[in-house]
């Protein structure tokens, strides 16, 4: 029986995991493939370090030059994090004829097109299941099971670091900063968790998966984004308090005004699916025009989640389903006029938490309903404790708000900002109601 033979180009964590589940079960590969499936080659720079799983002699090497010129190898798993020189690898394996399987998502937010545009010029693919939301099957649902459907929204926590920072901060009552020591020491948060905690990451995953649901290009640089960094202790109380779970919200949201994009810490309320994934979890609710809402939940991250989705993506590319989709979809396509158009995010409407350090007297409040009034956004609620004794007669003012338009109240920040009355170190949430618990 014909064998396919592959190699992975990256001996991480990720990389150990593909290679474990590659070498202890080649007879459900195969049986799944319809084929052995061998992996021949591991490239890393470290022959040396002790990864957990033990590999055939002779099999790891630091030879990419001789992976690459080997005619027998039909595909590269790249698990190697970065943007140089992971994307002139990615090239190069391309260009000598072999498909590519990643988990890379910078690379992909950052160079998809011109790298999807070279694999098809040269009739090869690259799948990237892994890239976006570990184990959890997101790029094939939106890529083949929901193709019947015109995605009407997709909201996802996609980020399982900031999800983790925050479930801390709620359960254990503990600060933003300890919560991101401790997902640093249980290895969810890097010792720069910058990307994380800011909402790059999960900025990165949306543009792909808007590319893939609505046929958008857009730069993830380009998608607005707020980080957890501004979420406090408080913050987290006055949600429970007001009956929501404070999430690192992604979204993608059409509408006949356009396609509303943004990444921003989100009171999303309690009882909802969305509200209840706790810890590092992942999560992606995808609503369909035909098959209405659908809920995908699992490990985001971690070595055999993220294994479990490179294997799937090289079994489809070795039993040809992945190439049949990847020149189907035809993604990052240039030339073409895109599907939707990305609205203005000034012109986007929806409910939002402010908090304010205010003066504890008379008459602060009514200076800030006036100007959020002269904008035309109305108070919902408001919550006000009084003040302690050692609090030198500042107060949280927390204030909800009606629908507004994001442009209108960024100005009324703006200007209440300058009130004599007003602090630094205001706070904007957005707030998602949901609706049903199924929503």
């Amino acid at each position: 029986m014909d064998v396919a033979k592959v190699a992975l180009v990256g001996f991480g964590t990720i990389g150990s995991g593909v290679a474990r589940l590659l070498l202890e079960h080649p007879d459900r590969i195969a049986r799944h493939a319809g084929r052995p499936v061998q992996l021949v080659r591991v490239v890393d720079p470290d022959l040396h370090r002790e990864r957990g799983v033990v590999l055939p002699e002779g099999m790891l090497t630091d030879d990419l030059e001789g992976v690459l010129a080997d005619p027998d190898i039909s595909a590269v798993v790249q698990l190697i994090g970065g943007l140089e020189p992971e994307r002139s690898i990615m090239l190069r394996a391309l260009e000598s004829g072999k498909d590519v399987v990643t988990a890379n998502k910078a690379l992909l937010a950052e160079h998809g097109p011109e790298l999807f545009s070279r694999a098809r010029s040269l009739g090869r693919s690259i799948a990237f299941e892994a890239s976006v939301a570990g184990g959890i099957p997101i790029i094939a649902a939106l890529s083949e099971c929901l193709t019947a459907n015109r995605v009407e929204s997709i909201h996802g926590i996609l980020n399982g670091t900031s999800n983790f920072i925050l479930t801390q901060m709620e359960q254990d009552g503990s600060s933003y900063a300890e919560s991101v020591g401790e997902a640093q020491r249980r290895g969810y948060a890097e010792a720069d968790p910058t990307l994380d905690v800011d909402g790059s990451d999960a900025a990165q995953k949306l543009a792909i998966l808007v590319q893939l649901a609505f046929g958008a290009r857009v730069h993830w640089r380009d998608i607005p984004r707020t980080g957890i960094d501004v979420v406090d202790l408080d913050d987290v109380r006055y949600a429970a308090e007001l009956g929501y779970h404070i999430k690192l919200l992604a979204t993608a949201e059409l509408s006949a005004a356009g396609l509303e994009l943004h990444v921003s810490p989100t009171l999303v309320r309690r009882g909802t699916p969305l509200a209840e994934v706790r810890g590092a979890f992942n999560a992606v609710r995808v609503v369909g025009d035909a098959v209405g809402p659908v809920f995908f939940h699992g490990q985001g991250a971690g070595q055999m989640p993220t294994a479990s989705a490179v294997v799937a993506d090289l079994i489809d590319t070795v039993v040809g389903r992945m190439p049949i989709t990847f020149r189907t979809l035809d993604l990052w396509s240039s030339g073409d006029d895109p599907a939707v158009k990305v609205r203005d995010p000034g012109e986007v409407p929806g409910r939002y938490y402010l908090r304010f350090h205010v003066n504890d007297r008379p008459g602060v409040l009514a200076e800030i309903a006036g100007i959020l009034g002269s904008h035309e956004i109305s108070i919902a609620s408001v919550i006000q404790h009084e003040a302690s004794e050692e609090a030198d007669r500042l107060v949280p003012l927390v204030i909800m708000t009606h629908s507004a338009m994001d442009g209108a109240l960024r100005k009324a920040l703006e200007a209440i900002g300058r009130l004599p009355c007003v602090h630094a170190g205001s706070v904007r949430m957005r707030v998602r109601d949901g609706g049903h618990p199924a929503s």
